[in-house]
């Protein structure tokens, strides 16, 4: 009679050959996408870069790469820099601006005392971006400070809703963005996709939805790909970074990016995905390409 095999080592077998499986899988894509720079993207992913991880790079010599690289959009760009893009046929697929004085990350929407201020800055920039033909503006919930889950529900519900007729007419979504209070945002209120999602069934608007940043939500909450198909009717634009350390996506990290790509396009989805990830390389264009075509399903 054979030895019986034990369920540890069995396992332990599997997770080896899987994990083999899909490092050699990620390599393979990752020469595959070396050999195919400079060709034609495959046209299913509509393809974003963050520009403040490029900021040492002059805004138009990155237009100039992006539009090598087959790419449609720089975001968390604001109002001055969508002229430059019109230059290249480049859009932002999240734009943003200049928040008023002490307004950002960690202060913004779950206090009741800047909604004034908030509301009388979304009042301006909506229209601009719908003029620019921008059609996400990004926001933020701040930091709780001791607020209670569900009283950073109700004020952020409270600021939001006041800006959706203004959101509606213009079409124009705004996006709270999801971000991992563990690591990198201490105290952030909008750090699990649950939340995010009954603040959207709060404000009752199309023309708000969330920003699913999968570095942030591998980091607070994991099961990325179950997440996306259960709530990606509250997301309007998706974020990548490698994770753990916010660099390439590549193999050197534990999200295999192919993948998620696949689950988000089989929810329907139709907007753009933004790499937010920050070039370790020395050649920060060459990880942005990798990246692209990482992602280009």
């Amino acid at each position: 009679m054979e030895k019986p095999i034990s369920r540890r080592n069995a396992l332990q077998g599997f997770g080896l050959a899987s994990a083999t499986l899909l490092t050699s899988s990620l390599s393979n894509r990752i020469k595959a996408a070396d050999n195919q720079i400079g060709t034609a993207l495959k046209g299913r992913i509509n393809h974003s870069a963050c520009r403040w991880c490029y900021s040492a790079i002059p805004f138009e010599d990155l237009c100039k790469a992006a539009k090598e690289i087959g790419m449609q959009s720089l975001e968390l760009t604001g109002p001055a820099e969508w002229e430059i893009l019109k230059k290249y046929d480049l859009t932002s697929a999240m734009g943003w601006g200049d928040y008023p004085k002490g307004m950002g990350l960690t202060n913004f929407f779950n206090k009741v005392q800047n909604h004034d201020q908030l509301v009388a800055f979304y009042e301006d920039l909506i229209p601009k971006a719908a003029n620019a033909g921008v059609k996400n503006v990004i926001c933020f919930s701040g930091n709780r400070d001791g607020l209670s889950d569900d009283q950073g529900l109700i004020n952020c519900k409270k600021g939001l809703q006041r800006i959706m007729k203004t959101a509606e007419k213009h079409n124009v979504t705004v996006s709270m963005e999801l971000l991992n209070s563990k690591v990198n945002h201490k105290d952030y209120q909008c750090d699990h996709t649950e939340w995010g999602s009954v603040l959207c069934e709060m404000v009752g608007s199309d023309k708000f939805k969330l920003l699913y940043d999968i570095y942030h939500m591998q980091i607070m909450e994991g099961d990325v790909i179950a997440t996306i198909k259960k709530n990606h009717q509250y997301i309007s634009h998706y974020h990548t970074g490698g994770v753990p350390g916010r660099n390439e996506i590549d193999d050197t990290q534990e999200l295999y990016y192919p993948a998620i790509m696949k689950a988000i396009l089989d929810t329907g989805y139709k907007g753009f995905v933004g790499q937010e990830f920050i070039p370790a390389k020395p050649d920060k264009i060459a990880s942005l390409k990798q990246g692209i075509l990482i992602c280009d399903i």
